[in-house]
């Protein structure tokens, strides 16, 4: 079963991709409504059917309101979804190509969605104070897992007269195959750089820092003033939260942009594989002595004779030590989460057979 064209081509229009599995998922919808999530409320979701159509608020099915739901199945924004024949309410969830999430704030272990079906990841960083590049490691290390690309964008290019230097301190990240795109965000044609990833069918969100710059480069990509934008502090470069909620819009060029808030903390979730992010670390220690070498006082360690030689930065491996040993935590929890929600599964479904009986 093939949809017709005029559907692809709305759907295109609010990024809807053109390949075998969006095909399938597309034929397995039938003649059913499908909407995209652009936005999440306590109380329900806005969705959008096709570009040119008004919203609508819809509301989640029964089960994505009950505690213990795993919010990783709800659905989050970028998310495409079917509706019931009004309209209304969201029937089902369509697989995902991609998810960003962090570990929420606290000290219990919950995931939090961020975006999901985007194609590139915008790291979106100032270059002023907000310059670091150890938390655009972390930010990389997590956007890897998503299934997405990442893509490092580095505002404020025009006010920044020591570019040069600080482009040096991203070479580790430019050879692992990061795309490094400085510009200015209030300047669409410095912008002109962005525009490969935001053809027909394809979806980036914008994550980072608030005051970096991402509501600015929205509306400039939009060429309208549609998100809220406010000024730095002088002494810090720190930003308001002028973006409070993540929000989907499609644009000019064709596909999909997501704005997000701030972000102040960005915790890793426990799913994230940190060497993809480090491979110059992995390729030095390879020649460790020991298989499981843990880079601190053991003999024969060829990362530590990488630091004293000069061939390693040492804030560079801090920050990978740090990172892996932050995701094996993240990993101990959610392996203890899963295996108490399927303690508790267990025990509801026992206590529904005790008093229904089997059916």
């Amino acid at each position: 079963m093939h949809a017709p064209d005029d559907v692809l081509t709305r759907l295109r229009a609010i990024g809807w991709p053109d390949d075998d599995a969006a095909r399938q998922a597309l034929a397995a919808a039938g003649g059913e409504c499908l909407a995209r999530v652009v936005a999440q409320h306590r109380s329900g979701y806005d969705v959008l059917p096709g570009p040119g159509e008004p919203v609508r608020r819809v509301q989640p099915p029964p089960a994505w309101t009950r505690p213990r739901f795993p919010p990783e199945q709800r659905a989050a924004v970028g998310d495409w979804v079917t509706l019931d024949g009004g309209g209304r309410d969201i029937v089902a969830l369509l697989p995902r190509r991609s998810v960003l999430k962090r570990a929420a704030a606290g000290e219990h272990y919950r995931q939090q969605l961020i975006a999901a079906n985007v194609d590139h990841v915008l790291v979106v960083v100032g270059l002023d104070q907000d310059f670091n590049p150890r938390r655009i490691e972390r930010y990389l290390v997590v956007v890897r897992a998503s299934g997405a690309a990442p893509v490092l964008v580095l505002t404020k290019a025009d006010q920044c007269p020591v570019l040069d230097d600080c482009l040096a301190l991203l070479e580790e990240v430019q050879a692992g195959g990061v795309p490094i795109h400085a510009v200015n965000a209030k300047d669409a044609e410095s912008l002109r750089v962005l525009h490969p990833y935001l053809g027909p069918g394809r979806t980036v969100v914008l994550v980072g820092s608030s005051g970096a710059g991402k509501s600015t480069l929205t509306n400039t990509l939009l060429g309208v003033e549609k998100m809220k934008t406010g000024t730095v502090r002088e002494h810090d470069s720190r930003g308001r939260h002028t973006t409070t909620f993540r929000l989907l819009t499609p644009l000019p060029q064709g596909g999909c942009i997501i704005d997000t808030p701030g972000m102040r903390e960005l915790k890793l979730s426990g799913d994230e594989d940190v060497t993809d992010s480090f491979e110059d670390i992995e390729a030095i220690a390879a020649g460790c002595r020991f298989r499981d070498c843990s880079h601190g006082n053991e003999p024969g360690c060829a990362v530590q004779e990488a630091i004293a030689g000069g061939r390693l930065d040492a804030e560079r491996f801090a920050s990978y030590a740090k990172l892996r040993d932050e995701r094996d935590a993240a990993a101990t929890s959610l392996a203890q989460r899963r295996a108490e929600e399927r303690v508790l599964s267990r025990a509801l479904n026992k206590r529904l057979k005790d008093k229904y009986g089997r059916r």
